[in-house]
Order: structure tokens, then C-alpha cells, then sequence
């Protein structure tokens, strides 16, 4: 039978809970929520398995005694962490609480993290982190410091490991962006959350710029100009709904397969929409994204960076219940070319789908690299490069469907047989060669043009015999660079038995502390 005194003890716990519930307090909690910003243990119930929570340090208080932190007393600190499931799968979770001084990063805050970043390494978890924090605490001193640099350590050990999610629910500044930028994804929020290294006052101070928060480091700037951030949600439950959905594609850590869902979408469909969908002017643009949709199961593709870079599309998809990682060229986007920011974007999304044994589905349509003084100056080839290194590096199964353009060196950088692509197919419209027709006649007949009643009919005429004879797919056919010329309509049921002949498929790279990726 429980005594008095137990019971009094168990109600002392209760109490202790209650108040490491409540945060910063109940006025603090009403400003979080007028500002249209849940609190940290609110955004941790959207994003888990109802009930799932297990709370790690929830009576962890800091160490400060100066500068009136004496009279700071919040059990937990500033930060919330733990572990909790995602439709049933282990992740672990730290939520910064910014109704408790403002979410400043202190000694224990970062300890906190470290610990559960250390855990989900050793259990093989995802890690998930909610950040909303005003930065380092200032009462702490190199304290705090220290303490980012701790967490900037183990998101580095961890990178390639298991995955890791960035989630900007409030505002991210100063040294507390390089954890986020060092994790895999960063999600944000439209409006209430962002990111920049140094803040507005100081911008202004320096630069004599004025600028918003949000015009500097906003979800949209980051969604769109910067690359920074991957996905951006309209509000937080959004944003944390997406996270729950792009976690249902990846794998728990580096040495599982990614997560098998059963489709009832049949594996053999033939999609007849697909034959006409290349125009028949070659130079008329289509939407990649249209032909993705036709072919992966059920139509749902889950973009990454659509926004930014939007030349080039990556994302998730599934095929056959086998999730994939995607990359595409965009016709209606600067028509497909590649250029600095895109190689950029293909080349990290690669990697990480290497990281974590997803196998990479890539769809051509490109006419090389985009030509200029700009893109030259700025490191062009640094960049491509960057593209080719991921491609050649990646081990995992990769499957090429080259639907139109695929011109000079651009045609070796996506995927091609010649960096070891493992399937490679092509549709009857593929024009596979060193650069397009009219091109290329300008170069071999530019005598015959120059000399020409009506040069421009010549150049048509010259132009299309040279895509008859060499712009097409079966020169490559032939030479056994494109394993096969495929009806359009069939490539569902290709890719998904590509999927199934490859997947224990062995690559392997020399022995190497790592490669030097031009960086």
C-alpha cells in the first residue's frame, strides 16, 4: 500500500513536470502563440505518433549564477529532448523552447543535444531538430560558444550515418545557422521563421542596407535565391506534416534499405499520354514534372527545392513501393541547361540518396551548360564538376531515361553509361549528340551558309539531316551507351524492373579516407 510519503513524493514529480511544462510561463506562452508559433512540446505532438514522446533532461537546469541567472529557474532549460515515432519508426528529437529565454543556447541546452544527437548515431535513428532560439546565451559566455561548437561536431560525425532535419520554426541567427546547414534537409516556416548569419541592425550598420528580417533571411529568400532551405510549409503544422512525409522516404540510417510501401498502382500500367507528350518542335518546351507524375505510383512526387534552381527538379517518389531519388532537367525552365545553381542543388541531393541507399532515377532533357561571362566567372566549371563527382561517386542503383536533348558535355554528367550508370534507356525523340543541329551546321557548312542564296533554308535543311542521321539515340544504341530504345508508354514498367534487377546490385570505390570534391 503506497504511504503518505510516497505519495507525496509522486505528487512533488507531478508538480516538477508540470512546471517544466509550462515553459517561460503563461504570458510568454500567449506572445509565442499570438505571434502565430506553437510551443515546443505543441510542435513535438504534430510531428510524433500521438503519445510516442519519451522526454530525455526534462529537470536539467543551467549552471549560470551571474548577470541575474540566479534567479532563472526553469527545469529543462531552453530546450526540449527526447525520442518519439514517426508512423511507428524510432527518431530522435530536441525542440528549442523559445518562451524560456528566448530559446538561448546554454552550456546544458547544448549538452542536451549533444546527448541525443550521440544517441541516434548509436540506435541508428533519424534526428530531428526544432529550432527556434535567439542565439547563444550571452550571460554564458564561451560557455555557449563551446557548446555550439559540440553540436557542430556531431552533426559533422553524423552526416552520412543517419539522416538528419533541420526544422526553422522561429528565428535562427548567428553560429546557431551551421548546425542546421550541416544537417541533410532544412524545412521553414512562411513568414514566422529565419535564418542569416548576421541580423539587420548590424547589416545596417556595416553595409547602410535596410532590410526586414524576413527580405534577409526569410523562407522565401532561402526557399528561392539562397538554396538554403529545401521545403517550405505555409504554416507549422504544414511544415511539421511535411517532414512526417519526406521521413516515410528515407531510411533509418546508412546501412538500411530505404522503407518498402505496397501500391496498388500496377507495376506493368502503360501510360499512352506519355507518346505525345514531347512536341514535335524540338525547341517547344514541356513540363518535366508531367512525366514524373504519369510514372511513379499513385503520381505523387515530393519536390525538394522547387524553388530554387528550378532548371533542374529533385525530389522522392516511389516506383513500385521502392522509394527513389529523382533528378530532372526542367524544359520550361531556361530549357532544361544546367548552370551553376543547379548542378549545385543535383549534386548535394545525389549524395545524400548515395548516403542512404536510395536509388537515383534520372530523367534527361538538356542541352548543356548555360554559356556567359556570369556563370564563368563564378565558377561554372567548379560546379559542374561538383554534378559529375556526385554521379560518378554514387554506388547506388542508377537508372537514366534520356526523353529528348542530351548535347555535349552535359550528355556525360547526367547519368550516363560512361560514369556507371546501370540502366540506361531512351525514347525514340532522344537526341543524343555533341551539341544541337543548328549548332553544329553552322560549324561544318558554315562556308556553304555564308555563301548561300537563302541561308536560312539551308541551315533548316542541313539541320534537320543532321538530326536524322546523328541526333537520334540509336548511334548510341549501337555503341551500347543507351542499353535500349523504349516506347514512352513503357517506362513505368522498365524503371520498376530495373529497380528490382539492381537492387543488390555491388558497386564499390578504391579504398580512401574520402575523395576531394571541388568544393
Amino acid at each position: 500500500m503506497t504511504t503518505n510519503g510516497h505519495n507525496a513524493k509522486i505528487e512533488q514529480l507531478r508538480e516538477m513536470r508540470a512546471k517544466s511544462h509550462a515553459g517561460g510561463g503563461p504570458d510568454r506562452v500567449k506572445r509565442q502563440h499570438d505571434a502565430g508559433r506553437n510551443t515546443a512540446y505543441e510542435r513535438l505532438d504534430i510531428l510524433l505518433d500521438p503519445g510516442s514522446f519519451r522526454e530525455l533532461d526534462a529537470f536539467v537546469r543551467h549552471r549560470a549564477r551571474d548577470f541575474g541567472m540566479d534567479q532563472a529557474d526553469f527545469p529543462g532549460d531552453s530546450v526540449v529532448t527526447g525520442w518519439g515515432t514517426i508512423n511507428g519508426r524510432l527518431v530522435y528529437v530536441y525542440s528549442q523552447d523559445f518562451t524560456v529565454l528566448g530559446g538561448s543556447l546554454s552550456e546544458v541546452h547544448a549538452e542536451k543535444i549533444c546527448k541525443v544527437m550521440e544517441a541516434a548515431m548509436k540506435v541508428g535513428a533519424p534526428l530531428i531538430g526544432l529550432n527556434d532560439s535567439g542565439g547563444a546565451r550571452i550571460q554564458e559566455g564561451v560557455m555557449s560558444l563551446g557548446g555550439f561548437a559540440d553540436i557542430f561536431l556531431r552533426n559533422t560525425l553524423a552526416s552520412g550515418v543517419i539522416p538528419q532535419i533541420s526544422v526553422i520554426m522561429g528565428p535562427c541567427a548567428g553560429g546557431a545557422v551551421y548546425s542546421p546547414a550541416l544537417t541533410d534537409f532544412i524545412f521553414m516556416v512562411k513568414d514566422t521563421s529565419y535564418m542569416y548569419i548576421t541580423g539587420p541592425d548590424v547589416v545596417k550598420q556595416v553595409t547602410h542596407e535596410e532590410v526586414t528580417h524576413e527580405e534577409l533571411g526569410g523562407a522565401s529568400v532561402h526557399g528561392a535565391r539562397s538554396g538554403v532551405c529545401h521545403v517550405v510549409g505555409n504554416t507549422e503544422n504544414q511544415t511539421l506534416l511535411l517532414v512526417r512525409e519526406m521521413f516515410s522516404y528515407l531510411p533509418q540510417n546508412n546501412m538500411e534499405d530505404p522503407p518498402f510501401l505496397a501500391t496498388k498502382d500496377d507495376p506493368l500500367r502503360a501510360d499512352l499520354e506519355l507518346d505525345s507528350i514531347i512536341p514535335e518542335n524540338p525547341n517547344k518546351p514541356y513540363d518535366m514534372k508531367e512525366i514524373i507524375h504519369h510514372i511513379v505510383d499513385e503520381g505523387i512526387f515530393f519536390e525538394v527545392q522547387p524553388d530554387f534552381a528550378a532548371n533542374i527538379v529533385v525530389g522522392f517518389a516511389r516506383l513500385g513501393g521502392h522509394s527513389v531519388g529523382i533528378v530532372a532537367n526542367q524544359p520550361t525552365v531556361l530549357a532544361g541547361v544546367l548552370d551553376i545553381a543547379a548542378s549545385e542543388k543535383a549534386a548535394r541531393f545525389i549524395r545524400f540518396c548515395d548516403c542512404f541507399n536510395l536509388p537515383i532515377v534520372t530523367f534527361v532533357d538538356v542541352p548543356g551548360y548555360l554559356p556567359g561571362v556570369s556563370q564563368e566567372h563564378n565558377g561554372i566549371i567548379r560546379s559542374g564538376a561538383k554534378l559529375l563527382f556526385a554521379y560518378c561517386e554514387a554506388t547506388v542503383p542508377k537508372l537514366t531515361v534520356t526523353t529528348r536533348k542530351s548535347y555535349g558535355g552535359a550528355y556525360c554528367v547526367m547519368s550516363s553509361k560512361h560514369i556507371r550508370g546501370d540502366l540506361n534507356l531512351a525514347w525514340p525523340t532522344a537526341e543524343i549528340a555533341v551539341m544541337g543541329p543548328e549548332g553544329a551546321v553552322e560549324i561544318i557548312y558554315r562556308r556553304q551558309l555564308q555563301s548561300a542564296e537563302d541561308p536560312a533554308a539551308l541551315k533548316k535543311q542541313l539541320a534537320d539531316e543532321y538530326r536524322q542521321k546523328l541526333a537520334n539515340p540509336y548511334i548510341a544504341a549501337e555503341r551500347g551507351y543507351i542499353d535500349d530504345v523504349i516506347v514512352p508508354s513503357d517506362t513505368r514498367a522498365r524503371l520498376i524492373n530495373g529497380l528490382e534487377v539492381f537492387q543488390n546490385k555491388r558497386d564499390s570505390n578504391p579504398p580512401k579516407k574520402h575523395g576531394n570534391m571541388p568544393l
